[in-house]
This record gives C-alpha cells, sequence and structure tokens, in this order.
C-alpha cells in the first residue's frame, strides 16, 4: 500500500511502575512511582522527548477488591496520584506533550469535571484531553454510597448525558467574550455568555462555566469502551478513541465499525482518530526482547497472575479453578464486559489454559503484544497503521522508566526514518499535534474549521 503524508498518532499510556503486573519487581523499576512526582516528571520528560502526541493516564477510584488474602499484599499497583492534580502539576513542566487524564462518569458531577479539566486547559495552553469512562471497577461503588454498581446499560445511558452536559458547559464563552477594556469598564460581552439550563434524566446543570474557552476550543474527548454501547458513545462523542484488541483482523473490524457510525451522529471522519494499545518489548536483538519478555513472566506469583485476571474481567473466584486447566465457562460480568469477551475469546481461539490466559494477561491486558528488534515492532505498527485498522498508537511501557525509554531511543528513530511519525512538533496544542479540528462553539452557527 503506498505510503501517505499521514502520520501516525502516538500515546504514552503510563502507569504507576508499568503495564506489567510484576513491573514494580524489576530490579530498576521506580517501584514507589504512584508516590513520587519527580517519577512523573522523569516519564513525561521521556515521552515529549520521544515527540509523543501525548500522555494517558489511566485511574480508578478505588483499591480493587478481586484477589485472594495472599495476592494482596503483592500489588504493586495500590496507590495512585489522582490524575487531574498529576496532570495539572505536569504541564507546568511540559511544553507540547498532551496530558490526558482518565476520569468516570459515574461517580462525578458534570459541572465539577467540566471545570477541572476546562481549567487544567487553560493551565496547559490548550494540552487537555479527558478520558470518559464508566467505572468497570465495581470497588468504586462501595465509595460513592452505594452497595452495588450501576448496571452496564445504565451507566452507558447515564454517561451518554453526562458527555453531553460537559461539552455544552464547555461552550459556555465565547472565544472573544473576554474584552477586559480598562478605559471603558466593560470586562466581558454578556451576549457572548451561553447558560446551559440542561434539565435531564440523571442531571439538572444551569450553567454557565466559570472557566474561559481554551486555546484548542476545548479538551479533546477520549473514549474506551468497545461493546456495542461503547462504540455508540465512541462515535457520537469522541475525538480520540482508545481500544484494545489481540489481532489486526480484530482492529481492522473496529476501526471499520466505528468510523462507519459516525455518520449516524452527524460527524465526520477526519473528527475522530482510533488508537489501538499496543505492548511492545523491544531489544536491538530478537533473543534479547525475548529475555526481556521473559524475565518479567518469571516475576509473576501464581496468585497475583489469577488476581490480576479477576480484575481485568470483572469475575471473583477463579482460583478456585486448576491453573493447568481449561479457562471455565463464564456469564458476562457487569464489570468490563468488552474485556472480558476479548480475552475468553483469545483463550477459546488459542487453547489456552487458565494460567497461560493469566500469563498473557500478566501485560498486554488484551491489547497487542509485540516482541522484537525495532524494525520488527516498526513492521507491525506500519501494518496495521496502512491497512485500516489504526491511526496510530496508545504505548503501554511494560516496565518504567526502562521501556519507555527503550521505545523512545529504538522504535522512535525506525518509525522516523520510514516516514511514518514526526520529527518535531506541529504546534503547541493537542488538537495541533493530533490534526484534529477545533471544535466551533455551538451556540456560533458555523461548521467545524480546521485549526
Amino acid at each position: 500500500m503506498p505510503r501517505s503524508n499521514r502520520m501516525m498518532n502516538l500515546g504514552a499510556f503510563v502507569h504507576e511502575t508499568g503495564q506489567h503486573v510484576a513491573a514494580w519487581r524489576h530490579p530498576d523499576a521506580h517501584a514507589e512511582s504512584g508516590t513520587v512526582f519527580s517519577h512523573a516528571v522523569d516519564f513525561a520528560s521521556t515521552a515529549e522527548r520521544g515527540q509523543f502526541d501525548l500522555l494517558f493516564l489511566a485511574d480508578s477510584a478505588a483499591v480493587s477488591v478481586f484477589g485472594s488474602a495472599e495476592s494482596k499484599g503483592r500489588m504493586g499497583k495500590v496507590v495512585k496520584f489522582e490524575p487531574i492534580t498529576l496532570l495539572s502539576a505536569l504541564a507546568a513542566v511540559t511544553t507540547n506533550l498532551g496530558l490526558v487524564g482518565t476520569c468516570s462518569s459515574t461517580f462525578n458531577e458534570p459541572y465539577t469535571l467540566a471545570r477541572q479539566f476546562a481549567s487544567m486547559d487553560q493551565i496547559s495552553g490548550g494540552r487537555a484531553g479527558w478520558n470518559l469512562v464508566t467505572s468497570n471497577n465495581e470497588a468504586e461503588a462501595f465509595n460513592h454510597g452505594r452497595e452495588q454498581h450501576y448496571a452496564h446499560a445504565e451507566r452507558y445511558d447515564r454517561a451518554a448525558e453526562f458527555a453531553e452536559i460537559v461539552l455544552g458547559l464547555w461552550d459556555s464563552w465565547d472565544d472573544d467574550a473576554f474584552i477586559r477594556d480598562k478605559m471603558s469598564g466593560i470586562y466581558f460581552d454578556p451576549s457572548k455568555m451561553h447558560t446551559l439550563h440542561h434539565k435531564g434524566k440523571h442531571f439538572a446543570v444551569r450553567g454557565p462555566l466559570n472557566v474561559a474557552r481554551s486555546p484548542q476550543g476545548r479538551p479533546v474527548l477520549v473514549q474506551a469502551g468497545a461493546s456495542d454501547t461503547g462504540r455508540d458513545l465512541a462515535a457520537r462523542y469522541a475525538e480520540l478513541v482508545f481500544t484494545a484488541q489481540t489481532t489486526f483482523e480484530q482492529a481492522k473490524e473496529f476501526y471499520t465499525n466505528v468510523r462507519a457510525r459516525l455518520p449516524r451522529f452527524g460527524r465526520s471522519q477526519h473528527e475522530v482518530k482510533i488508537l489501538p494499545g499496543l505492548y511492545p518489548v523491544v531489544a536491538p536483538t530478537e533473543t534479547e526482547a525475548r529475555e526481556k519478555f521473559d524475565y518479567l513472566q518469571s516475576l509473576i506469583h501464581p496468585s497475583v497472575g489469577i488476581s490480576v485476571l479477576e480484575h481485568t474481567i470483572g469475575v471473583a473466584n477463579l482460583s478456585q479453578y486448576p491453573l493447568d486447566g481449561p479457562v471455565p465457562e463464564m456469564g458476562d460480568t457487569n464489570g468490563p464486559l468488552s474485556r472480558q469477551r476479548l480475552l475468553l475469546e483469545a483463550a477459546r481461539r488459542d487453547g489456552l489454559t487458565l494460567w497461560e490466559l493469566c500469563l498473557l494477561n500478566a501485560g498486554p491486558r488484551g491489547h497487542v503484544l509485540t516482541i522484537g528488534t525495532p524494525a520488527q515492532v516498526a513492521d507491525v505498527m506500519e501494518h496495521w497503521f496502512l491497512n485500516g485498522a489504526a491511526d496510530g498508537f496508545n504505548v503501554m511501557p511494560a516496565w518504567l522508566p526502562g521501556s519507555l525509554t527503550d521505545f523512545v531511543d529504538l522504535v522512535i528513530p525506525e518509525l522516523q526514518r520510514r516516514g511514518l511519525f514526526r520529527t518535531e512538533y506541529e504546534g503547541h496544542t493537542l488538537r495541533q499535534n493530533l490534526g484534529l479540528p477545533v471544535p466551533v462553539n455551538r451556540w456560533a452557527a458555523a461548521p467545524m474549521v480546521a485549526e
């Protein structure tokens, strides 16, 4: 397939100590990264040195309730910084890197969230993004006055209304609403302030937002659901879609399916970028890369492997089954439904035992795994990018800081050599670097325009 001027977009998906469940046990890992701000600065600086579009932070507002008593003290990702606080601090020590934080629509208020992300967008000069999720960790319900989690369908119904409100609040002010004329004494033009007056099934929010419009119009909206309702939510609202697939065929089906839904919601193809997660293990030689992968796998304690699988697919008590036996049959979870289906499909397809599924899940968590030289990793990325499966990738370093540094030092130059990735940032806002249009305020009778 001939190359074009189209370039990959890349996110750096950074967990506290790394994506792998045993990342903290690596001799060179920052085991205390969830509590040391300087480590986050280091990761952000490395990502910016690699010209990444954005730093992506996952989040969960609860400690997982899954796992045996033995596994609980072995978990390396129990504590973390709240993402909006952390990203706002990182805005002061970065220049071009986008800052995307996960914040749930299930256990937050839309006005508060809209205000927080609009503030971060202003603080960063237009580099903020909100990853809209619906709290697939059932333990979060216990921290927010509930004895059980919302049902899957209700979470998504609430999320759609929540997103509509947030987007409306981000349009509270025209770009030129603030005059600040000291001579005349006019601070702003009241005709350019817009009150939302939302009353819906789940929320009643008057507005307007008391934060001005940002340099990029509004924060970029990111969404990561892969179920049918999740795909509809992505097609309706998302500008950046983060997704998990283990094979090219799965990724291409998702890519094609989500893009086919866009016209139904009055949206154009250029308004959305789709980035599958990529779990790379890279070294100068394939043998070295395989040794890196095998070493991390050897650090997984069986109780942790089972516990993390339970958390990933939202199913408890898997320890009752033999590890060397088949993956048991199970009904749909009320938690991460799409991830459960993805991993169970992989187990059936490849005839995996329960422990083999634990090992498969230990690093990639349902995302594509690639092990090899810089050229081999780039080959996979290029194939997906040029053949209708991805607009780029959310790169998930196995352990930190080493795996992120490896990718920046080894894979980025290879992608640049192939003309697939930038050699310098195109602009200062996240939208400029992603190549996304600036949204025109909904109160203005004009179409979306390119920045």
